[in-house]
């Protein structure tokens, strides 16, 4: 690969950090495009990339274990750190490069170098501190991609490494963010690289003396067979699921399994799931963006309405689960607006009910007994 274009692409990547970029876009002869806080915005002092120019980056960037993936698949994801020659290091990126209609495009997700803490996150210590301290069990953190599940767990494995004494172990793929041994030992494995995926790590995992592990994406029927397993055998796992919230993550689990299987499986996950926490992005009155967090944190009832298979009731027990430390988006929004976190219009628009988010801004809130005001 010509050393001027990899010192365009590392100019690029230089430039959108600089301007709070989160993504980057580059598409076969087309202006890259940087993701801002959320907003897609063309980059106007970059002209359009070839098609062949952006093979070469990939053929030359990517680790030689994944080309085969991108040569039989046409698609990969890998690290990438960029630098330009005498300056700093620009940053480590997650690369995920594809085809579409026949020629390729590649997108750019920034990892950060330092570990964020929860309050640099502007979440609650007190309510993730008490999941980081659970001994056992599951803990899936949900939500679409680009809604911060990485730097939340990154965040709470933070929050491990300074209080607690463990030996963690990650499944990424790839790894992001890079931990240093403080009270706790970190061996960070990477899909593709250190292990073929995530079920076969797992099931390795468990053999290496393990307090926590995090698996970065529960994909397969296998990979949450044996995290169920882990869970069962006295281990904290945490994990990510694609979905928008509690109901839709729980119901998601049991679509690994056949419907024979169901009445023992909601049996099994009913006793290991702990929590699950779903996140969304939202923009900030201070700028960039702020995460809405609901959290449905399991206790007796939730543990009954999931062996029994009465998903549609798992809204209303996580409103009335304020004491489990439970909370809907509505209440997450409602704090981040008294706060002056964001916006009243912004909290309203990523409501999953709105007029309720109203009257709770009015003083009025209903339970399962009437109103409370």
């Amino acid at each position: 690969m010509a050393s001027a274009f990899l010192q365009l692409i590392n100019e690029i990547l230089r430039t959108a950090k600089s301007q709070g970029a989160s993504d980057v876009h580059l598409k076969s002869e087309r202006r890259p495009i940087a993701r801002i806080y959320g907003e897609l915005k063309p980059m106007e002092n970059f002209g359009g990339l070839t098609a062949e120019s952006l093979k070469d980056f990939v053929k030359n960037s990517c680790p030689a274990a994944f080309l085969p993936r991108w040569k039989h698949d046409s698609q990969v994801d890998y690290s990438y750190v960029a630098a330009q020659e005498g300056a700093e290091k620009i940053g480590r990126y997650r690369v995920s490069a594809f085809y579409q209609r026949g020629t390729p495009s590649i997108v750019f997700r920034h990892v950060k170098e330092e570990i964020p803490t929860l309050a640099t996150l502007n979440l609650e210590p007190k309510v993730f501190e008490s999941l980081c301290g659970l001994e056992d069990g599951i803990v899936l953190l949900c939500g679409p991609t680009g809604s911060g599940k990485s730097s939340t767990l990154a965040a709470m494995l933070n929050h491990v490494n300074e209080t607690q004494k463990a030996h963690v172990i990650t499944l990424e793929d790839p790894i992001e963010y890079a931990y240093t041994d403080k009270n706790c030992i970190f061996n960070q494995r990477e899909v593709g690289i250190d292990t073929p995926n995530f079920a076969d790590g797992l099931k390795v995992a468990l053999r290496q003396d393990p307090d926590i592990i995090l698996v970065g994406e529960m994909r397969d029927r296998e990979t949450f067979e044996t995290a169920l397993t882990a869970a069962e055998t006295g281990h904290l796992v945490f994990g990510t699921l694609h979905s928008g919230n509690a109901q839709q993550a729980i119901q998601r689990l049991f679509e690994f399994f056949d419907p024979t299987e169901q009445a023992g499986r909601r049996r099994q996950i009913a006793s290991t799931l702990q929590a699950t926490l779903t996140q969304k992005l939202l923009p900030a009155v201070k700028g960039g963006r702020v995460p809405a967090v609901e959290l449905f944190r399991m206790d007796a009832l939730g543990r009954r309405i999931i062996e029994a298979g009465e998903f549609e009731k798992i809204n209303a027990v996580m409103e009335a689960g304020k004491d489990v430390g439970s909370r809907s988006f509505n209440a997450d929004l409602y704090r981040l607006i008294q706060a002056g976190a964001i916006t009243k219009e912004t909290g309203l628009q990523a409501s999953p009910n709105p007029k309720a988010l109203e009257m709770n801004l009015k003083g009025i809130f209903l339970s399962q007994g009437g109103i409370v005001g």
